[in-house]
């Protein structure tokens, strides 16, 4: 494949071209935005449209003489597919290795060279790291030029969609309270001014909503907070007149999203500026002449920890969520084998059935519909050019797995499950299982409050080690409140722990070991648990414990499961998880799907 056929070749050329006139050696380009988001308007979606690379995370350099795309082992499959005839080169890295192409380009450069990066989406620790990483080496980083701009034609406007509020009784705590709470931790912080720019933070701080992304209800904006004033710098025209009485009633000013940064360049001296050095851009953080504060966004910690309230409606946002998952699987079970059913097929019912459902605002991410070897790819998306029928031949078999997720003015859901296509191999059910316990064991787990998220992390991969097995994806995630589904800050992974990865009361995380064969199967079983207190033998002599709660509700297959495996306190998990699901969804349910709810629901 030459330039003339190949797009994605022409851009990278253009690109050069482009670095030549800036005199510049290389051009970096992030997955992120001005909010270092996760899921990006298309605005800022310049490393897809410069690489062809469409997976969500990732890192495009491109050199006047290579060009490189770092992923993690979720994408690696998909990456490699994607950049064929690109002229691109893949970087495989282990996930969570942020600094892998920082160290590339310092190898790569010679002493003297430049690197372009558009500060105005780069993170501030970010920017430190590479800093710190190409000055010894004499390679100087250029933040002040947008190097896109002048490559990408056409490139999207922003996004203009309607800003609305979270409604009652959804919204359990005031916007003027968590104002008030957030002024008190700028206080307690020592600092005078705190400037937001994560947009889930400030959905979360305002209690409103928006559609400026895909699957988050989110809306583009930055947040400036005084000890009495509260500037939102967001689109015109985003913002009704009657929202912007209610939020002026409430403490609230609005600005024009592109003033944010003059605000910060017209802070006097004598201000003190909190911000978080993980959550800021390096070209807003720049603009600021006071001195600086730099901690986690006290917004982040808050909104993690779910008040009661929130945590009860997310309880009934998990039913409705688990009754549209069995109204899909009782469809799915009657008409395969009788109707056409491909992986998009999956996507479409699957988003109908929860649009039923009563709060319903949508998919929460992209569903993951993985058929046979599709499934061994983490972040699979099936797609109109390339996607697999649901089917097998007579006396074969394989996995089908299917990661979805919804949401609800209640909550937003994730959740992973994998379902028997066929007749199974015994190494098909030996995976399925060593998931399975994975799962279980760090579901029954208690421990110190406080205790970090990654030291949990080998709970649910001990299982899996124990037969020389590892996955290379975190094993959870925190999940928002009608927000993102993946928020901090905490984390069940193999991340270096940091004291802000504690888990607290009232956080939701995502448990989700897997196993993945190349060209065979995947397997992933998922659920989303909460943090709760617990009453331990010695009655608090060591300190507060913690359990989690296992929120989601949907059953396990157990046809897919060794028995031999198992142990006798992991089946009474599983059949005690079992009579809860039927109890809690056979209410919500008639007809095929409870008959197939009470089916799937029978204990072992």
């Amino acid at each position: 494949m030459d330039t003339r056929t190949s797009p994605v070749r022409l851009r990278i050329e253009r690109t050069r071209d482009a670095l030549a006139a800036a005199g510049a050696h290389a051009l970096l380009v992030p997955s992120a935005d001005p909010h270092l988001s996760e899921y990006l308007p298309e605005r800022w979606q310049g490393r897809q449209w410069l690489s062809g690379f469409t997976g969500s995370m990732g890192t495009l350099v491109v050199t006047v003489e290579r060009a490189a795309l770092f992923a993690d082992s979720r994408y690696w499959e998909q990456a490699a597919a994607e950049l064929q005839g690109s002229g691109i080169d893949l970087e495989r890295i282990p996930t969570g290795n942020a600094s892998a192409h920082v160290d590339w380009l310092a190898a790569q450069l010679p002493e003297g060279a430049t690197v372009v990066v558009d500060g105005q989406v780069l993170g501030l620790a970010a920017a430190k790291a590479l800093r710190a990483a190409l000055e010894p080496k004499g390679v100087t980083l250029r933040t002040d030029v947008d190097l896109l701009e002048q490559v990408w034609p056409e490139r999207p406007a922003l996004p203009a969609a309607p800003v609305g509020e979270h409604p009652l009784p959804y919204a359990c705590v005031p916007r003027s309270a968590k104002l008030a709470t957030l002024r008190e931790a700028m206080a307690a912080a020592g600092a005078t001014r705190h400037f937001v720019s994560t947009v889930d933070d400030i959905a979360w701080i305002t209690n409103l909503r928006g559609q400026d992304v895909p699957y988050n209800p989110v809306f583009l904006a930055h947040l400036l907070v005084s000890a009495d004033m509260a500037t939102l710098f967001i689109g015109d025209g985003k913002i009704s007149a009657d929202l912007a009485e209610r939020l002026a009633a409430d403490g609230f000013t609005l600005a024009p999203y592109a003033s944010a940064g003059d605000a910060l360049a017209a802070l006097a001296e004598t201000e003190t500026l909190l911000v978080d050095p993980k959550r800021v851009t390096l070209g807003l953080r720049e603009r600021a002449r006071c001195a600086v504060v730099e901690k986690l966004n006290p917004s982040t910690l808050a909104k993690s920890r779910k008040t009661a309230e929130e945590a009860q409606f997310t309880r009934e946002a998990m039913a409705e969520d688990g009754a549209a998952m069995c109204e899909f699987y009782a469809w799915f079970e009657g008409a395969l084998g009788d109707e056409r059913i491909t992986e998009l097929t999956i996507d479409e019912k699957l988003a109908a059935a929860r649009s039923r459902r009563p709060g319903s605002m949508g998919p929460s991410f992209g569903t993951i519909a993985g058929f046979g070897p599709n499934g061994a790819m983490p972040h699979y998306h099936a797609t109109e050019e390339a996607h697999a029928v649901v089917e097998v031949r007579p006396g074969e078999g394989t996995l089908l797995l299917i990661d979805s997720g919804g949401q609800y003015f209640g909550g937003t859901t994730d959740i992973t499950r994998v379902w028997p296509i066929g007749t199974l191999t015994p190494a098909m059910k030996r995976d399925y299982t060593l998931v399975l316990k994975g799962t279980i064991a760090l579901s029954r787990v208690r421990f110190p409050r406080g205790t970090p998220g990654p030291m949990l992390d080998a709970l649910a991969r001990a299982p899996l080690w124990a037969e020389g097995i590892e996955y290379g994806h975190g094993t959870g995630h925190g999940v928002g409140y009608c927000l993102a589904v993946h928020e901090g800050p905490q984390t069940i992974s193999k991340a270096v722990v940091e004291p802000q990865m504690a888990i607290e009361p009232g956080m939701i995380t995502s448990i989700e070991p897997g196993i993945y064969r190349p060209g065979q199967w995947g397997v992933r079983i998922e659920n989303l648990v909460l943090a709760v207190p617990v009453e331990t033998a010695e009655a608090g002599a060591f300190g507060e414990f913690l359990e989690f709660e296992t929120l989601t509700l949907c059953p396990i297959d157990t046809r897919c499961i060794e028995r031999s495996l198992l142990r006798a306190d992991e089946v009474d998990w599983l059949n005690r998880y079992h009579a809860t699901v039927r109890e809690r969804l056979a209410p919500k349910l008639s007809g095929a799907a409870l008959a197939w709810l009470k089916a799937r629901t029978e204990a072992i």
